[in-house]
């Protein structure tokens, strides 16, 4: 096996084995720093060992040993290495497992715990990406649309607070799921969207992410079978999921929603999305809670998958659901959605005058500065598109996007 299969193998074992070990000796060892250490110390021994003795038959179980062992070292160092070693002795020990309550998925699990209501907002979903997703600082601060260092503090005294207040790392209980639930569910779609559009690395898509966010909603759904939340956001991330193969082009372009082959799109995830939003209209038409922001979310994907084509689409209805959102959630990043949509309904001066308004607050994020620029191109304004374009691309880390937004600058007329 070559320098770069190795690579390779690691590579792909971090995506796939990176949250399980992490989750699993976080339950086993309640010390989240002596978890996340030992996991890294065990891919550390995997990329000095594997190049010389090959690839073990099963990565993820040596990768588990591994840092098990990891761990335990550290813990017969540590000052209170009695109390620890002691509860160490659950990898050896024969009696039987500890009750796993209502949630029995280790990865699940440790989003909840990190979730804890001792924590603010941003450092749960922070930390939880960090751990479950493996996202690095700098991703996840993208995530935000802070700065780096100001992720990386978040994270540090997210750890020291976990420390400090001896927050366990306990199976949480039905009233703390539900307490927790809406951290939980930002966490998992942030992962989503990372996948969605990766901001690191040349794969435009990463399906390790994506695929891991839907199978956390599932998990989730199956949990919470009842939760309008729940299902709204399963629902946004099949409907988004089933374009992925139509998003990017052979050349490695983005191809936006308009321009994409609807012929493309996976229909048997857009039916199980449709399903789900079907559902929640007839429980919130007998009487039940209105719908939350995923459920708008995956209400505004459905009507866009439905329509046969991109001139078909209802633009006034999507225009109504962002309305309501806005409602539940003003941020930035949903009104400039919302003036997307109104360009498509009022015509592109009143959008733009609806993005103009999200200056002061979107300066930094690319998407803003990149539907500035199409308004103003359909406007025929070229010299102010382009200057849109450039400041797009400037801030643009996703290859395909970077590679849209460069052609559809390079296209306007001279």
């Amino acid at each position: 096996m070559t320098g770069s299969a190795f690579e390779q193998a690691i590579t792909r074992a971090h995506h796939e084995e990176w949250a399980r070990v992490v989750a699993g000796l976080a339950r086993r060892f309640g010390d989240l720093d002596v978890a996340e250490e030992a996991t890294a110390e065990a891919f550390l021994r995997a990329a000095e060992r594997w190049p010389r003795e090959g690839v073990p038959p099963n990565p993820g179980g040596w990768l588990a040993t591994t840092a098990a062992r990891k761990a335990i070292d550290r813990l017969r160092r540590d000052a209170q290495r009695d109390a620890k070693h002691q509860a160490a002795q659950i990898m050896y020990d024969d009696s039987p497992p500890e009750p796993t309550g209502p949630v029995e998925d280790d990865r699940l699990r440790l989003v909840f715990t990190c979730c804890h209501p001792a924590l603010a907002v941003e450092a749960r979903v922070a930390l939880t990406l960090r751990l479950l997703g493996g996202l690095t600082v700098a991703e996840i601060a993208r995530a935000f649309l802070v700065q780096e260092t100001t992720m990386a503090r978040r994270i540090t005294r997210a750890k020291a607070k976990i420390s400090a207040a001896n927050i366990p790392y306990l199976v949480p209980s039905a009233d703390d799921i539900r307490q927790r639930l809406p951290g939980v569910l930002a966490v998992v779609y942030l992962v989503f969207n990372e996948g969605y559009l990766a901001s690191e690395g040349d794969d435009p898509v990463r399906v390790d992410l994506t695929d891991e966010a839907i199978r956390l909603g599932r998990l989730l759904r199956a949990l919470l079978p009842d939760d309008g939340e729940v299902a709204g956001l399963l629902a946004l991330m099949l409907f988004t999921d089933a374009r992925r193969h139509a998003r990017v082009s052979r050349t490695g372009e983005l191809v936006t929603l308009d321009a994409q082959d609807r012929a493309a799109w996976d229909r048997a995830l857009i039916a199980e999305g449709a399903a789900l939003v079907r559902e929640r209209i007839r429980t919130v038409a007998a009487g039940g809670e209105p719908p939350g922001r995923y459920q708008l979310q995956a209400a505004i994907s459905a009507v866009h998958t439905e329509a046969p084509s991109s001139r078909d689409t209802n633009w006034s209805a999507i225009v109504a659901l962002y309305g309501r959102l806005v409602l539940l959630d003003p941020s930035p990043i949903v009104r400039l959605n919302r003036a997307v949509a109104v360009a498509e309904v009022d015509g592109p001066d009143a959008g733009l005058a609806e993005i103009d308004r999200l200056a002061e607050v979107l300066d930094g994020y690319h998407a803003f500065h990149a539907a500035r620029a199409d308004l103003l191109r359909r406007l025929g304004r070229c010299g102010e598109s382009r200057a849109a374009y450039d400041r797009a691309i400037g801030l643009a880390s996703n290859p395909a996007e970077h590679a849209y937004l460069t052609r559809s600058r390079d296209q306007l007329a001279t």
